[in-house]
């Protein structure tokens, strides 16, 4: 069956009973689901009510809040659909194709094409891409890093199993699959992590909580200024605007708005640094990340080998035959491993020199050394130190001893030693020859990346700590650690002695730093250890071993060179699986969300006075004194045009738990001083008994100068830029009272002048207040 496979006839039969390979897709979003949550939120049904009355009973110019609903909506679908088709097209780009005997032929098929029992060939650098066991092998070896987060390789013979989703290290062979779509382990493994689920937010989590009062609130109070208005202009369609004009303003519409144009704006920046961000809320987690937890290989390293050092036994003079003999056996095997590829390109054999090997035995990881015997130059072998230098050859002295004592030394510096040894007699057997003769150390190594230390140098600048977690042998991690700068490298941690229990092992992630032999359920364990001492944990991963802790993470970072699973679940991917983006990251994420924080307190602060001035015209009977035109203008001067510069400034503070109650502690007391303050306005314009148009732009002037003394606290401290924009915004208003096409569209008609002299001394006297009061707050 190895040599020809299934037949065509078998192959259609395991087709119709639904042998195939038909791996699920991974756990995104649909377009309609995409449109579903952008479109029904809590926030356009809110909007989307009061739009719709507007536009049955008033003019068009009181309707033009809506234009924010659609653009908050366009802004969430497009980004997250612009996500999505980039991912889809890196899944086209990266799709593995599987190597498939059929009828005694190799086709090149789809995965998606392979059906039970086929039989598959797989050389190194291949993919195993559906369970099987292996029938032929050829020194076949297996990285199944993606699986298990174990860099070092097994060997794998015939009747021994395969696992998706690991990948060919050396050799060849052919296996037959057992075990296809649902079934496979590297499909199971991703099952956990298969629905789709959002990025946390404490900033949306607090817009919505905020909607949620704001909704509470806004139907009796609609309702109560309905009926004053309706005794009040004795018709229904005025009351229903006056209704609309003081709810629609409870809503904070802006800064939902803002919130996600500043998102959007951050991951256009982003993706220019090739991050892709596959939910706009995942740029605010970035911003409150105090924990990163990250893979030795592919983040420290760059993930290939490559050799170091060769350190001769005779000195200079043993050096040139020591590099010959290493390009021999590099050249000697058809399928060289990782570590004969590093050897064979430090060590190139010249084709003229070129001598076939007599015998030859491929690296096994049971035997620990390869080697090949040459008509006249004897038998050279590779492999570990202690099993070369055994007793009986030169291990047995002295000077085997020595080197023994040698290797170990520079394997604790978290690099692989190999032995190259010399035989006059041939191979023959699992057996070394004997008589051995060393010839040369061979000192092989990840290579460190050039920019590892400066990150997380930066990481421990900014107060986030960094956490090691990788398969590999808790020595080799800690010096690999320790030569980046981590602190505690010196003390890593096994994870097989982790304690189990949720505390105790909260406790030890709080003291310790570097941690090796971690299997993929421990990664998990840890992430949900931190978060239960009130961390914010970011994990980078690549493998389907990382996928459930990516999920589980507050934010998941995924290399875009990973497997399909990762990428899957991460709300973020390093499409060029650089390590030293993640700085530049974080301080995109942090700019966002505490310029974010900054804008929402004058955001906010409208929704309380809006709500005041509401409930206090519905209880007192009187005329409401704005058109729904009047606080659009008021909020886009004050609040929305401002609060769009403030959110784009440079800021690398990192965002802290609390933002609900912070912008509260602001909002409510301006609020109030500012609903006090437009209802004493009125009260002005209406003892003097001024024309209800020109009692309005009374009030209109009072809440305006107030709110650009609450945008003009929310921006300190104040700088050039900040103050250049308070005046523009102060000379708009006054271009709107002054032109008068501008005051016609926003029904606004300018009272006596000893009316506005009264307001604007209001308003002075107000401010200080305001500003006392905020300041002291603050304090």
């Amino acid at each position: 069956m190895a040599e020809r496979g299934l037949s065509a006839a078998e192959v259609a039969h395991r087709v119709a009973n639904g042998q195939v390979n038909d791996v699920p897709s991974a756990p995104t979003r649909s377009v309609g689901q995409i449109l579903r949550a952008n479109l029904f939120t809590r926030f356009n049904l809110l909007l989307g009510s009061l739009l719709a009355v507007i536009l049955v009973v008033g003019p068009i110019q009181d309707a033009l809040f809506g234009l924010v609903i659609v653009a908050n909506t366009v802004v969430g679908v497009v980004q997250e659909l612009r996500a999505k088709r980039t991912l889809d097209r890196l899944e086209v780009v990266n799709a593995p194709r599987a190597k498939v005997v059929r009828d005694g032929q190799v086709a090149e098929l789809a995965v998606g094409q392979v059906v039970l029992d086929d039989v598959l060939e797989a050389a190194a650098g291949d993919q195993v891409v559906v369970d099987g066991e292996v029938l032929e092998a050829a020194g076949l070896e297996v990285d199944e890093s993606l699986l298990t987060g174990e860099s070092e390789t097994v060997a794998r013979g015939p009747g021994d199993r395969l696992l998706s989703g690991s990948f060919v290290a050396a050799g060849s062979g052919r296996y037959r699959a057992t075990k296809v779509g649902r079934e496979a382990y590297a499909v199971q493994l991703t099952e956990q992590a298969r629905r789709f689920t959002l990025a946390r937010s404490e900033l949306r989590a607090g817009v919505d909580q905020i909607l949620k009062y704001v909704t509470w609130a806004l139907v009796p109070t609609a309702a109560l200024l309905f009926v004053s208005q309706l005794r009040l202009e004795h018709g229904v369609r005025a009351g229903l605007s006056g209704a609309v004009a003081g709810t629609v303003a409870m809503v904070p519409e802006g800064l939902v708005l803002l919130t996600s144009v500043a998102f959007a704006v951050g991951v256009v920046r982003l993706g220019r640094r090739q991050v892709l961000v596959r939910e706009l809320p995942a740029v605010e987690t970035l911003a409150r990340v105090d924990v990163i937890c990250f893979d030795k290989t592919g983040t420290i390293t760059a993930g290939d080998l490559a050799v170091q050092e060769l350190v001769p036994r005779d000195g200079a003079a043993g050096e040139e035959e020591a590099a010959a003999a290493l390009g021999a056996l590099a050249a000697a095997d058809p399928n060289p491993n990782a570590t004969l590829r590093a050897i064979g390109q430090a060590f190139p054999a010249p084709a003229s020199g070129r001598q076939p090997p007599g015998a030859a035995v491929p690296f096994s990881s049971a035997r620990k050394w390869s080697g090949a015997s040459f008509a006249t130059r004897g038998s050279f072998l590779l492999g570990a130190p202690e099993v070369l230098l055994a007793p009986g050859g030169d291990g047995g002295s002295d000077g085997g001893a020595e080197l023994l004592r040698q290797a170990e030394r520079i394997a604790v510096q978290g690099r692989r030693v190999l032995l190259l040894a010399h035989s006059a007699q041939p191979l023959d057997g699992e057996a070394p020859p004997p008589a051995l003769v060393p010839r040369a150390m061979v000192v092989i190594g990840d290579r460190v990346r050039g920019d590892a230390a400066d990150t997380v140098a930066w990481f421990a600048a900014e107060g986030v700590q960094v956490k090691v977690v990788s398969g590999d042998h808790p020595r080799t991690v800690g010096a690999v650690a320790g030569q980046v700068g981590i602190a505690g490298a010196d003390h890593p941690v096994d994870a097989r002695t982790l304690p189990e229990g949720g505390a105790e092992l909260a406790e030890l992630l709080e003291a310790r730093s570097v941690f090796g032999r971690v299997v993929p359920q421990q990664k998990r364990a840890m992430v949900e250890a931190l978060g239960s001492r009130g961390h914010v944990v970011a994990m980078t991963g690549d493998g389907v071993n990382d996928v459930l802790a990516l999920k589980d993470a507050d934010l998941g970072i995924a290399m875009g060179g990973g497997s399909p699973a990762s990428r899957a679940v991460a709300e973020l991917v390093l499409m060029d699986g650089r390590f030293a983006t993640l700085p530049a990251v974080m301080a995109e994420g942090r700019r966002v969300i505490a310029n974010i924080e900054r804008v929402a307190k004058v955001f906010v602060t409208k929704t309380v006075y809006a709500t005041v001035l509401a409930v206090a015209v519905g209880l007192a009977g009187l005329a409401f004194p704005f058109l729904p035109r009047h606080l659009t203008l008021i909020s886009s001067l004050t609040i929305g045009i401002p609060g769009f510069f403030l959110a784009l400034e440079p800021n690398t503070q990192r965002s802290r738990p609390g933002f609900v109650r912070r912008t509260l502690t602001f909002a409510i007391p301006a609020g109030l001083i500012a609903a006090f303050g437009t209802l004493v306005a009125y009260q002005v314009a209406d003892v003097a008994n001024i024309p209800q148009d020109q009692a309005r732009t009374t009030a209109t002037l009072a809440l305006a100068g107030l709110g650009l003394v609450v945008l003009a606290l929310a921006a300190r401290p104040l700088n050039h830029l900040r103050r250049m924009l308070l005046t523009a915004m102060a000379g708009a208003f006054v271009v709107v009272l002054t032109v008068p096409f501008l005051r016609t569209f926003f029904a606004l008609d300018l009272p006596p002048l000893q009316v506005a002299l009264t307001t604007l001394a209001l308003v002075a006297a107000l401010g200080a207040l305001l500003t006392v009061v905020v300041l002291r707050l603050r304090a």
